[in-house]
């Protein structure tokens, strides 16, 4: 009874136009379904950081919004200072009761108070209260616990929504900070575009029609305008992306293609079915097989079959389409984001993304960064349907989205923005010039790919050649696995991208939060399951097509590299590696001529790291992989908004494990590089040298930012640093020494941290 009541509370809070009217259910319903005399809630104004009386149902509405208590003021303060509930019998004897005047609560006893607590600040109190002199039982403060914890969540999306319609208590509309997951690198200020269709399928009603032929014709019209929409963002894109990114297309129109569900949808127009009835039927029940599925990837795909379904339904339901306007520097929103919502605004016009679900791992953010927008994925408490027009700024760093910024904020935001932009033009210079320290000591930069799109930029920021080809991502843009030879071809056009610069590509790496739509890893726990190398030696005939297109790809080059991915012991390698010999022998059988690539393992869980020496002296080189080697070692899934400031890639242990690989590979005489987000920041730049690795691998944007700071540095240097920092306790020590050491050498222009509130 107790679960049913807390799910109908909320519920009901959910759908609450606004802070005033979400708390005035809260106090309505509480005091309703505990029987009790009064609840009342008093919400932080973050202003002041006072507890404001905000809503009650038993004392004096009058004062709602007149008084207010400091932290650690009265009993309500105490709540919030202990973050912790209070539950007394008599509530005006306790040392720190304090009276407001004239709000009624003297003939009130009993007192339980709870703090509303989200993401570890305390939004306010939740309090109710009796005449009767009595000590609320274990089950009801319980309930109001765990009422609280739910409600946190929604407070603060009803709050925020709140402050955009200027909500009456708080005056002005108060900055709000919306934190989400880093999806795209850099600083966006622009105006709002809500991408959010008119259409909705699940509001078409069923209906029974004579004329099936005119329903047969106008849904093969509407889809044939579909089909010409999708094929029409691919032209808009054209210079953005490869041949090989536009295969996210195909399977676009590949959904809605006569074989698949578009026969499904002709059959029940056949059947008697409306076209509107008869596409909303089929759509919903793909979608909600898709969004039943375990994996983000899989789960995807429900976002594109609601996409393309409301696309077919919009051209039913009208024969003319509202051309949407985007003004300059537009900042895209909407609740789902997809390809084609995102390749219909012009390029030039696009500033940045917000998506309110999905992860890195979602088509947006592949294709954002590709292009290089600033991108905030999975920002669940943005209320993005009061968003349009508006202006707001995106921290694409940090997963940030800042609505109602402040002046300061805002100057604080554009000097940013300014910054980077000079910045890369003034570190244009350095394409040409070498990875080196002042005393001539060579680092070689390298950087990651995966789409072809890459391949131009990273050239022109002078990378050395690729530290890591994620052969995954045209996997995943395949309706089926590639051929053999339809590999060879992708792989070659990376190889002769960069020819005679080195090429490292890493076997197919599938499971954890990327699976192929046709090839499904169901799982409890997927990034401790079927993933990287375990899935591809229990499939050697996958492994095998690969390590061959790979090998074929090289003919004549010379510049490839094969890594293999989720090593957690030295049995993999040997299998692995067996497998390796066993093609380059058959292809030599068949005419193929060169010598066998070098191949190398990537370090990225714990196992690895502490037989780093083992491995290193059966392989040519060890890769270290910094995002998931962190993700691993801190327990941190750096793709939750919950837990993401968790993830420090200075953790103590972390460089620890850092230094302990790379000691290890140096005492075998094996190279060592790293790949991931750490290598391609600056301020990690000096350690790494200092610790002696063989190359960095990183985003082709991070490139130029590193070599400067390399440049500007001793290697004696980099060393001391090192030194001081692995003896310290925490990763805000860590970074204030490195961000010292940027400073002292005058790069305090790559030093970009969170910008705090005004």
């Amino acid at each position: 009874m107790m679960l049913e009541t807390l799910r109908n509370i909320v519920q009901e809070v959910n759908s609450a136009e606004g802070l005033n009217d979400a708390l005035g259910i809260i106090v309505e319903r509480v005091r309703d379904a505990m029987e009790t005399e009064v609840c009342s809630v008093y919400m932080r104004d973050p202003s002041t950081n006072r507890l404001v009386f905000r809503a009650t149902r038993g004392l004096n509405d009058s004062l709602v919004g007149e008084v207010s208590l400091a932290e650690g003021e009265g009993l309500v303060g105490l709540v919030a200072e202990r973050e912790e509930p209070v539950n007394l019998e008599n509530a005006e004897s306790h040392s720190h009761f304090h009276k407001l005047q004239g709000i009624g609560e003297e003939k009130y006893n009993a007192f339980l108070g709870v703090p509303i607590i989200h993401q570890r600040d305390v939004l306010g109190v939740l309090i109710i209260q009796q005449a009767k002199h009595r000590r609320f039982d274990e089950s009801e403060e319980a309930f109001l616990v765990t009422l609280s914890a739910q409600l946190a969540g929604v407070i603060v999306h009803a709050q925020v929504t709140g402050t955009l319609q200027e909500d009456a208590f708080l005056g002005a509309a108060l900055p709000t900070k919306i934190k989400g997951i880093a999806g795209a690198p850099g600083i966006a200020i622009g105006t709002v575009v809500v991408v959010s269709p008119g259409a909705d399928l699940f509001s078409v009603p069923q209906r029974i029609v004579n004329n099936r032929r005119a329903e047969l014709r106008a849904f093969k019209e509407a889809l044939a305008l579909v089909r010409l929409d999708v094929r029409s963002v691919a032209d808009n894109l054209s210079d953005q992306l490869s041949s090989e990114d536009h295969a996210l297309f195909d399977v676009y129109l590949s959904i809605l293609d006569d074989s698949t569900i578009g026969a499904e949808v002709a059959s029940l127009i056949k059947a008697g079915n409306w076209a509107q009835g008869a596409l909303s039927k089929v759509m919903i029940e793909h979608i909600r097989h898709f969004e039943r599925m375990e994996h983000s990837y899989l789960r995807e795909r429900a976002v594109d079959v609601k996409d393309l379904g409301t696309r077919v339904l919009t051209y039913l339901q009208s024969e003319d389409r509202e051309q949407r306007v985007y003004p300059d520097r537009t900042i895209l929103v909407g609740e789902e984001l997809t390809a084609t919502s995102l390749g219909e605004i012009p390029t030039e016009k696009l500033a940045g993304i917000i998506s309110v679900r999905g992860s890195g791992n979602s088509h947006v953010a592949i294709l954002a960064r590709a292009m290089d927008v600033p991108t905030v994925m999975g920002a669940v408490d943005l209320p993005f349907t009061k968003l349009q027009d508006r202006e707001l700024i995106i921290d694409g760093f940090y997963g940030v989205v800042e609505l109602n910024p402040t002046a300061e904020i805002k100057l604080r935001y554009q000097a940013l923005l300014e910054q980077e932009q000079a910045l890369s033009r003034e570190l244009e210079s350095l394409r040409n010039l070498p990875c080196e320290t002042l005393d001539g000591q060579r680092l070689p930069l390298y950087v990651n790919t995966g789409l072809m799109a890459d391949v131009t930029r990273s050239l022109e920021q002078g990378a050395e050649g690729v530290g890591l080809y994620r052969t995954e991502v045209p996997f995943l843009l395949q309706e089926r696995f590639p051929s053999e030879e339809e590999q060879r071809q992708f792989y070659r056009e990376q190889l002769e991208a960069f020819s005679p610069r080195p090429v490292t590509m890493r076997t197919l790496d599938i499971g954890g939060d990327k699976s192929l739509p046709y090839f499904p890893i169901e799982e409890e726990n997927p990034f401790l399951g079927w993933r990287g190398i375990r899935v591809t030696l229990d499939h050697p005939e996958i492994f095998l097509a690969q390590v061959r297109a790979m090998m074929k790809a090289n003919e004549g080059l010379g510049n490839l590299r094969i890594m293999l991915p989720m090593i957690s012991n030295v049995d993999e390698v040997d299998e692995a590696l067996e497998l390796i010999h066993r093609s380059h022998r058959e292809l030599l059988q068949e005419g193929y001529v060169g010598d066998l690539p070098p191949v190398g393992v990537m370090v990225e869980v714990p196992a690895a790291v502490y037989q780093a020496g083992v491995l290193a002296r059966r392989v040519d080189f060890l890769s270290i992989g910094s995002n998931d080697l962190t993700q691993y070692l801190l327990a941190v899934d750096r793709n939750n908004a919950r837990v993401a400031d968790l993830y420090h890639a200075f953790h103590p242990a972390i460089l620890q494990a850092l230094k302990s690989v790379a000691d290890a590979a140096i005492a075998e005489g094996t190279p060592v590089t790293i790949c991931g987000e750490l290598a391609g920041d600056p301020l990690a730049a000096v350690v790494l040298l200092g610790m002696g690795f063989d190359g960095l691998s990183m985003n082709a944007t991070s490139l130029p930012k590193v070599k400067q700071a390399v440049r500007s540095i001793e290697m004696c240097d980099a060393v001391k640093v090192l030194h001081e920092v692995l003896t310290m306790d925490n990763a805000a020590q860590v970074r204030r020494r490195l961000e010292e050491s940027l400073s002292e050498r005058g790069l305090d222009q790559f030093i970009h941290s969170p910008v705090a509130d005004s």
